[in-house]
Formats: C-alpha cells, sequence, structure tokens
C-alpha cells in the first residue's frame, strides 16, 4: 500500500494527519478578535451614524434637550432641501473634485522626484535640503497664509483654480515616507540598468516607480483625501461662489445668527459622501496600499 493510499485512508477514517487536522468551525481566537474588530467598527461608526441622524431631524428635534436618537416630529429632508436650495452643492463638488484630482497628481510628480533625489542622487547640499524638509513638517501650515496670499496676489491668482492647487502641492511628510520607501529597494535593480545604458529618468520611471506602487497609492489616498477635505486655505482665496469648494460652499449656506444642528450634519454628510462612495469602490485597492505599505517590491 502506498503513502498515499494510507495518507487517505486515515484522513477518510477520521483520524488527523501531523499538520493537518480537521477543520475546526469554532475558533475562539479568531472569534474575540472579530467580536472585538465589530465593536471597534461600531465605535468608530457612531459619530458618522449620528451624524446622518441628526440630519434627517428638523431643528426642534435636533436642538431638544434630552437629547433623543428619535425625533418627536418624525424624519424630513429639510436640511438638506434647504442646502440645494440657497447653494450650488453639484458646482462645488465638481470644484472640489478639480482640485483633489490635480493637488494629488501633482503633488505625486513632485514627491516622488524630489523624493528619489533624496534617495538616490548625489549634490552639493543634499544633505542640508533633506533636513529642511524634515524640519517643515514642525512648522504649522497656518504661519504661511499671509505670505502665500500676498503671493498668489502679486500672481493674479486668486479667485483661479490655481490659485487654490499651487500652494496645496509641498507635502514633506510624504516626501519623508516616499523616501524612506525608495531607500529599501535594492540598488542592484538600478546598477543593473545603469550598466545597460539606461538614464536615470527611464530607471525611475521604469524601475522605481514599478516597485512602488503601493506607496504611491498610499500617499494618493491621503493627498487626495487632504484636498478634498482643505477648507482653510480655498476660504481664503476664493472669493467667487462659482469657483468654491464643498467645503466652503457648504459654509456659506450657514445663516450668521442661531444654532443649526441638522444643517450642520447635513453639511458634513454631503461633504463625506463621495469620499465614503470612493471608498466603497476602490476598498479592496485602498486597503492593499495602506497594508502593504513599507514592504519594497511588493
Amino acid at each position: 500500500m502506498t503513502a498515499a493510499t494510507l495518507h487517505g485512508s486515515h484522513v477518510a477514517s477520521g483520524g488527523a494527519v501531523r499538520g493537518i487536522g480537521p477543520r475546526r468551525w469554532f475558533e475562539p481566537g479568531r472569534s474575540a478578535a472579530y467580536l472585538a474588530l465589530a465593536v471597534l467598527s461600531l465605535i468608530w461608526l457612531t459619530p458618522f451614524l449620528w451624524a446622518v441622524n441628526t440630519s434627517f431631524k428638523s431643528e426642534t428635534d435636533a436642538s431638544a434637550l434630552p437629547v433623543s436618537v428619535l425625533p418627536a416630529e418624525g424624519y424630513t429632508t429639510g436640511a438638506y432641501a434647504r442646502i440645494f436650495e440657497t447653494g450650488d452643492v453639484p458646482l462645488w463638488a465638481f470644484n472640489s473634485a478639480v482640485v483633489s484630482i490635480a493637488v494629488t497628481l501633482l503633488t505625486l510628480i513632485v514627491s516622488t522626484l524630489a523624493a528619489y533625489a533624496f534617495s538616490r542622487l548625489e549634490f552639493p547640499g543634499r544633505r542640508v535640503l533633506y533636513a529642511l524638509t524634515i524640519a517643515s513638517i514642525m512648522v504649522p501650515t497656518q504661519i504661511f497664509i499671509v505670505p502665500l496670499f500676498d503671493q498668489m496676489l502679486a500672481l493674479k491668482l486668486v479667485d483661479t483654480y490655481w490659485g487654490i492647487i499651487l500652494p496645496q502641492l509641498i507635502h514633506p511628510v510624504m516626501i519623508f515616507v516616499l523616501k524612506r520607501f525608495f531607500d529599501e529597494i535594492p540598488m542592484e535593480l538600478e546598477d543593473a540598468a545603469l550598466v545597460d545604458g539606461a538614464s536615470r529618468f527611464r530607471i525611475f520611471l521604469q524601475i522605481v516607480l514599478p516597485q512602488s506602487r503601493p506607496i504611491i497609492a498610499a500617499v494618493a489616498i491621503f493627498v487626495f483625501i487632504g484636498a478634498w477635505n482643505n477648507f482653510l486655505w480655498p476660504f481664503i482665496v476664493t472669493n467667487d461662489p462659482n469657483l468654491m469648494t464643498l467645503p466652503v460652499g457648504l459654509q456659506a449656506v450657514t445663516p450668521g445668527y442661531g444654532v443649526v444642528f441638522a444643517l450642520r450634519m447635513a453639511q458634513a454628510v454631503l461633504a463625506a459622501l463621495p469620499l465614503v462612495i470612493v471608498f466603497l469602490f476602490f476598498q479592496r485597492q485602498i486597503i492593499r496600499s495602506i497594508s502593504t505599505t513599507g514592504i519594497a517590491g511588493s
């Protein structure tokens, strides 16, 4: 009798081969982990669900004390209707999409080139420039608001797409993250390409970037979310309602008096809804890019 026959008869008789046991339908450790993740997910979702619930209440129910989950007057879409009646939400969403996509693409170009230069090239002042780049992470961006506005005013870029986009292109954190990832890519790949006569730019495009897809995807996600949610700079540099981004435009329809909880929550839901939709469509790619960040060549 062969070993394969003995293995088959042993498993068929209910025995367990060393290293291969019968499938366990209940594993306490895994079940506890899933339960903990479910509880944490519910805790994380509670503020968002509360915002959605409040956005469908009337202002009377939203501001009533004591706070209740179910509204006394029933649910209503009055807050959303008010936003769409007093503002141009589709145009503001389009502006946000244009700005966010442009900021993401241009930031990837600038950050990947800078990170590769810091990682692979030797040039005068490289260490000083990299140290200044890292140090700039600790500088609050609000400090640059006035100089940036003066610069945009001098360049006549106020109330333009470029005036919103250009000041958002420099992300020292992303340069640092990309540079650390490029450091882990084996130099042997580039040395072989250099021996074959490839230029540095060709090596960057055909070897480094394909090896860096996970980190590039992660950087793109974070930059896009930051650009979409950015309120301060678009609020300062735009006065034209036709150029307002979604966060700025939604604030423009808020009355200057009184507390409007339902309206505020409706604004928050509308601002977050596109990001939720993007995540639902690309959740597998997003999770994969974040989970593999830092693993060179993955």
